[in-house]
């Protein structure tokens, strides 16, 4: 298996986010990767400017942060062609890597706005660099930027940050720190394919949490009316787990539960509900093995928004 390493630059309608197209709100105008080996032994890099379309005119920001001007985006060649010759690039047995969620979301969105989603078959699994940095050397929640790793790492800093192949080369230096441990128990998954079918719903395990991806619901209310949506089980022993504190909403995008294990104890649940481009809903759940504290805070939690729903029904 080889590795791709890849971060994009993208721009966005210079106008604001209200005159955009909403079918590509970010379009990508530079692709840079690294590629390496089973060994992470570093065997390629790829490097394309892509000449815009959709937005030919830089947004203020995207200009201030990518260091590029609109005479050398010309210079660059279109997204379908800089596509294709990416993915010939990544090759058929590869691994994405990057620093965050954002590029591989965009990627593919980018690619469906032209037609070629075809070419990549999600739900996709890959590792978060800036996830697997946080649980080896910060905290699990702990989310950083690329710059503060390579001064943690004591990189060297000769290449420019914010421009595509740079900020892969430095992400690739720092997946090659990564315990092989952490990194196999750590890997991520991203939905913007998402599960269609129930046969597709993907349940996934890992050290001290399991995670669950529905197939799409045409309503909020049908996702959550789905047994196996608000189903409880251990994410240690796989055995069913009684609720202690049933499903309750906490905004319109999240839920909460806490369910008890017999074996090992409180169970802190979550939902998150997505939405599609379509306007269809799927789920998010996770359950994380939690502790009498954590279940006292989500019953404080409950309590205050019962407390403010009643407030506002006066």
């Amino acid at each position: 298996m080889n590795y791709i390493v890849f971060d994009l630059e993208w721009n966005q309608c210079p106008d604001g986010k209200e005159a955009g197209d909403p079918a590509l709100p970010f379009e990508i105008i530079e692709i840079g990767a690294v590629k390496l080996d089973g060994s992470l032994q570093e065997t390629g890099r790829f490097h394309r400017i892509i000449r815009p379309a959709v937005y030919p005119t830089l947004n203020s920001h995207t200009r201030e942060i990518v260091q590029m001007d609109e005479k050398k985006l010309k210079s660059g060649i279109p997204f379908p062609d800089a596509a294709r010759e990416f993915l010939s690039f990544c090759g058929g047995d590869a691994m994405f890597c990057t620093w965050g969620p954002a590029d591989l979301t965009e990627l593919q969105r980018n690619l469906k706005y032209y037609g070629m989603l075809s070419l990549i078959r999600g739900p996709l699994h890959y590792y978060d660099v800036q996830k697997l940095f946080a649980i080896q050397y910060e905290t699990m929640k702990s989310r950083k930027s690329l710059e503060y790793a390579a001064d943690f790492l004591h990189f060297d800093r000769s290449l420019a940050f914010h421009q595509a192949l740079s900020d892969a080369v430095y992400t690739a230096r720092v997946f090659q720190t990564i315990d092989p441990m952490i990194r196999h128990a750590y890997d991520s998954i991203d939905v913007y394919q998402n599960p269609k079918t129930k046969k597709e719903e993907i349940h996934a395990v890992y050290n001290g949490y399991s995670k669950f991806i529905s197939r799409e619901f045409d309503s909020k209310e049908e996702a959550i009316a789905d047994r196996e949506v608000t189903s409880t089980y251990c994410c240690l022993c796989g055995r069913r787990a009684r609720k202690k504190l049933r499903w309750f909403s906490a905004g319109s995008k999240n839920y909460y539960c806490i369910a008890m294990c017999p074996d090992h104890g409180y169970l802190k649940g979550k939902i998150r509900m997505k939405h599609t481009d379509e306007g269809k809903f799927y789920v998010i759940k996770t359950i994380k093995v939690s502790s009498s504290t954590e279940a006292d805070e989500i019953r404080i939690k409950k309590d205050t928004i019962r407390k403010k729903r009643k407030q506002k029904r006066r």
